[in-house]
Order: C-alpha cells, then structure tokens, then sequence
C-alpha cells in the first residue's frame, strides 16, 4: 500500500492532511498476465475488423470510442485493482486502438511505414513525461491518478504501434503466419536480454509489452483470414473463440486472485 495525502481546508482556516491509501491499480505480471494480454491484441484485432466490415468504420469508431471512454471511466473510479475492470479496459484499449491505426491507413491513407514510426514517436514521449513527472515507469507503483494516466497514455500508444507494426510485416511480404513467428521469436528477445544483465525489469516488460500487440493480431488474423492467406475460420468465430478464453482465465484470476500483490 501507499500513502495519498491531500489538503483539506477547515473552516478555522489551517490546511490539516488526510490520509488516504490506495492499493496498485494493475496486476502482478505472471503467466496469466502475458496469455491475457496477448488474447487481448488478437480478439481485438478481429473484434475491430468485424464491427468496421458490419457497421461501417465510422460508426465502428464512434461506438468503439464510446467503450473506450466508459471501461477508462470505470477503471479510474474504482480504488484498487478489479480483475473484470483491469481487462475489460484492456480489450477495449485494443479493440479502440486498433481502429485508431487502422483508421489512419484506411481512411486517411497514411502508410504503415509512416504511421508505424510516427506511434513509436508517441509512445517515446509519452514515456518521457512519464518518466519526468514520476522518475520511474514501473508498473508496481500505479497508486496515483497522474501515474494512471500515464500508465493508460502508453497502453493505448503501444497497441496502436504494435498494430501498425504487425500490418507493416504483413504487408511486405510475410503474411499473417510468418509475422506471428517472427514476432513470437522477437518477445525471447527481452526476456533472454533480462535473465542475462543486459536489459533492465522495466525497459524489458515494456519492449515485450509493445511485441504481444503484433503477435496476437497476427495469430487472430491468420486464423480468421481467407485460407489463401490464413486458416479461414471468419472474424466472428474467432473474435467469440479468444473472447471465451479471455472470460475463462479472467474469471479464474477474479476467484483465485494469483495476479493480487501482497505489498
């Protein structure tokens, strides 16, 4: 736990501090942290890319922005970590994410090989103002509205990079499958980097953070897609097959609270 002072004017006219505790407000990183996170980036790859085809990708938009807004809504007022909140936020980070890089390719008309950089460019400064404000970009002391923001700021800046970056690969060449391998090798990198002395905890849960978006995207595309270019088993199935395996493991962590730190 933390300590949150804030000033309190009395009617006498002194400033007195209350104290105010607040739990960390993200889970502990285990194995069911990172099979989530990448179920996630893959239901809400296929999730973004079914509502544009039915709704359109205006109205995709709009609706997918409306759930954004309220799942942040929601995480932000509760006072401690909710396993059902936590990741009800993410998908929609990733399902709004997703039609925010989209969007830029497919109705703007910017390139991935311009829009993938220019989400890099915001990713960075948004971990150097964090990193400014806070002296620190850990994920183990989210107890503060301002290091929550931060911490949602660089959420939503690496799932939009990850998706311009995994439909680069896939677009020059690799496709859907071999984009999946190549960055099912390139999530080793960090950890491999980490267990050797070369990387530290935090850049390296950061690098491997940004990776899981194109990973599971690419996995989720190569299963929905065409059988010319995947497995062909159609966006909704396997938008409705990753959303119950997201359910099933988050229930789980909401019952078994393995994800729950103890300081």
């Amino acid at each position: 736990m933390s300590t949150e002072y804030v000033l309190e004017d009395r009617s006498h006219g002194h400033a007195r501090a209350r104290i105010r505790e607040s739990a960390n407000k993200v889970p502990e990183v285990t194995v069911y942290f990172w099979i989530i996170k990448v179920l996630t980036t893959g239901m809400g790859e296929t999730a973004s890319d079914f509502l544009a085809h039915t709704l359109g990708n205006i109205p995709a938009v709009g609706l997918g922005g409306l759930a954004f807004v309220a799942s942040l809504v929601l995480q932000f007022a509760v006072r401690r970590y909710v396993a059902w909140i936590y990741w009800t936020a993410i998908v929609m980070v990733s399902v709004f994410g997703t039609m925010a890089a989209d969007a830029l390719h497919v109705v703007i008309g910017v390139p991935y090989t311009l829009s993938t950089p220019l989400f890099m460019i915001a990713l960075a400064a948004v971990f150097a103002l964090w990193y400014k404000s806070e002296r620190t970009l850990s994920i183990h002391s989210i107890r503060t509205r301002r290091r929550e923001f931060f911490y949602w700021a660089a959420v939503l800046a690496t799932f939009a990079l990850g998706t311009a970056a995994g439909d680069l690969t896939a677009s020059i060449g690799l496709g859907y499958l071999g984009s999946a391998v190549l960055f099912a090798v390139a999530i080793c990198v960090p950890a491999v980097a980490h267990r050797a002395g070369l990387l530290g905890a935090v850049t390296a849960f950061w690098t491997a953070y940004v990776i899981t978006r194109p990973l599971g995207a690419s996995l989720a595309d190569w299963m929905a897609m065409s059988k010319a270019d995947g497995l062909g088993w159609g966006l909704g199935p396997v938008t409705l097959a990753w959303t119950v395996a997201i359910l099933v493991l988050v229930g789980y962590l909401a019952t078994s609270r393995r994800d729950v730190g103890t300081a």
